[in-house]
């Protein structure tokens, strides 16, 4: 008689954070948040039990149009030496990534500096939102094809939030998606293209463009469509801890029907309130198998490997 199996028990931590920040001082004081050096940052991750992470240069907001910043491209150049010197400092468990605002003159310059720099030339990240990406402005996607196709020149994986601004009211679903799996995807194809959020701003229930969204990227990969083979999807902020069962069960559906091959467990800046350890707890309230867990908290992108 055979003896009965039991479940396997559910991961106790992902092995990589694949959506994380630092602030260094100047960074910290435009938005008005804490500084989050390197060190900080590798003590959430102790805390929590995760290994490695990804580092999202923020070098962008200093290009938002939101801000009127003097000197914008010198400190676009100082806060990614910022992040490298600082991911540097733990070349065994960080991972950076340059950051830009895609649509500025100087974007592809920083891009190819990015590319040489040992810490940051992994990839790239961009943020549509903060960075007033138009999917309807003719001239914004033809310069975001033009950044696709340099990173992949580069060799860069691109992490990218693509979800449009929600403060200037910018049109986002379906539509936007089409045009992202369309006419950007396409200049990158030998590239993990990595889209923040599943496709959001973080939160799920309270945005849904977010599900209008992800749905085109579920068709496409449902489709075999050759465009999506290298797309990669970061849960960071996504499940909020007073996310309701609906929601929840919601979101289990979507990253099963877009492969949990796929899904990279991320979790953001590790302000007050948003650590690393909180954020993996309110993801494991998803109603997914201890087996289903275990896969995404074993996903590592091919940039961190």
């Amino acid at each position: 008689m055979l003896s009965p199996v039991s479940a396997p028990p559910a991961p106790t931590a992902p092995a990589v954070d694949h959506h994380q920040h630092l602030f260094s001082p100047a960074t910290a004081a435009l938005i008005g948040s804490v500084e989050i050096d390197a060190e900080s940052l590798i003590g959430q991750l102790d805390a929590a039990g995760i290994g490695r992470a990804t580092v999202l240069s923020t070098a962008y907001l200093f290009g938002s149009p939101n801000r009127t910043v003097e000197h914008e491209y010198e400190l676009v150049r100082a806060t990614n030496d910022w992040t490298s010197r600082q991911v540097a400092r733990f070349p065994d468990r960080l991972r950076g990534c340059c950051g830009l605002n895609p649509l500025r003159d100087y974007a592809l310059e920083e891009l190819a500096r990015g590319a040489q720099d040992r810490h940051l030339r992994r990839g790239l990240k961009l943020h549509f939102g903060n960075s007033a990406v138009d999917y309807h402005d003719a001239r914004h996607v033809a310069q975001l094809r033009r950044v696709f196709e340099a990173a992949n020149g580069f060799g860069m994986a691109i992490v990218v939030h693509m979800r449009a601004s929600i403060s200037r009211r910018l049109p986002y679903g379906r539509d936007e998606a089409r045009i992202f799996l369309d006419d950007l995807l396409p200049a990158a194809p030998d590239v993990p293209v990595q889209i923040a959020h599943l496709s959001g701003a973080g939160g799920f229930g309270g945005d849904p463009p977010l599900d209008r969204a992800l749905e085109v990227f579920v068709e496409a990969i449902a489709g075999d469509d050759p465009r999506a083979t290298r797309l990669l999807f970061d849960v960071a902020t996504s499940v909020t801890p007073e996310a309701p069962r609906e929601e929840r069960a919601r979101i289990a559906r979507r990253l099963r029907e877009l492969g949990l091959e796929r899904v990279l467990y991320g979790s953001d800046a590790a302000t007050p309130g948003n650590a690393p350890r909180d954020g993996w707890a309110a993801f494991r309230r998803l109603p997914l198998t201890a087996a289903e867990l275990g896969t995404i908290a074993g996903n590592v992108a091919p940039y961190v490997r």
